[in-house]
């Protein structure tokens, strides 16, 4: 398959093979760096040896001209507040125009996209990001706690930190509920609970140990619940 060879050559172009030097060069000359062109002929001789087909000679050279393109856009364009941004923007774009050649082959069809399965996958997933988050926290809103000024417990933590575990643990749980692996729902309420009890136990206020227990509930219960009825209406419409 043409996707998989030609991510396999992404893969060893951009992360394995490409050393950090050659970042801060290119972040640095841009344009001017000289590692800049020896990545584009690195991923376009990797394209080649990929594919291992002549005819498919264009492919390659297409895809390593698309690569010049796409990072000399990022390395002209990106700042130190927008690198992580351009980051992602840069690996979508080169997933992007690999998924097209896949497309121009027969690879990848509409229908595949359009699948109602696939899309009902999508849109719980979807749900249990910024949605369940906003429907949790309506639901704990008259429950929230006033921190205690005469605790000096740090309260520090990275920004919107709680928020995206709560994303990623809401996924995880779906994950595990799709693939039949029931056991890792287990782990994951385990694993919260470990990370969880030292916090709960310093702060010393059963209000707070409430909260947070009711929403870690709240945030499984959805996941779990969504897990379950995407599962059952899948199997209703394969019957």
């Amino acid at each position: 398959m043409i996707f998989t060879q030609l991510i396999l050559a992404h893969l060893l172009g951009d992360f394995v093979l490409q050393p950090d030097s050659w970042v801060r060069d290119k972040e640095n000359h841009k344009l001017r760096s000289r590692y800049l062109y020896i990545h584009v002929l690195l991923h376009t001789a990797l394209s080649f040896i990929f594919l291992w087909d002549k005819d498919l000679w264009w492919v390659a050279l297409l895809n390593g001209a698309s690569h010049f393109i796409i990072d000399a856009c990022k390395l002209s364009f990106q700042n130190i507040k927008t690198k992580k941004r351009w980051f992602f923007a840069d690996q979508i774009m080169h997933i992007l125009v690999i998924a097209g050649f896949s497309f121009y082959f027969g690879e990848i069809s509409i229908n595949i996209l359009m699948n109602k399965e696939w899309l009902k996958i999508a849109a719980a997933a979807l749900f249990l990001t910024a949605p369940a988050s906003v429907f949790i926290k309506i639901l704990l809103s008259s429950w929230t706690p006033i921190p205690d000024t005469k605790d000096h417990l740090q309260t520090e933590s990275l920004s919107n930190a709680g928020k995206y575990i709560g994303y990623l643990e809401r996924l995880l749980v779906f994950t595990f509920i799709m693939v039949n692996h029931w056991e890792g729902v287990g782990f994951m309420v385990a694993a919260k609970s470990v990370f969880r009890f030292s916090d709960l136990a310093q702060a010393k206020q059963r209000k707070l140990t409430e909260y947070v227990l009711i929403g870690t509930l709240l945030s499984f219960g959805l996941a779990v619940l969504t897990g379950i009825l995407i599962k059952q209406s899948i199997n209703l419409t394969t019957i």
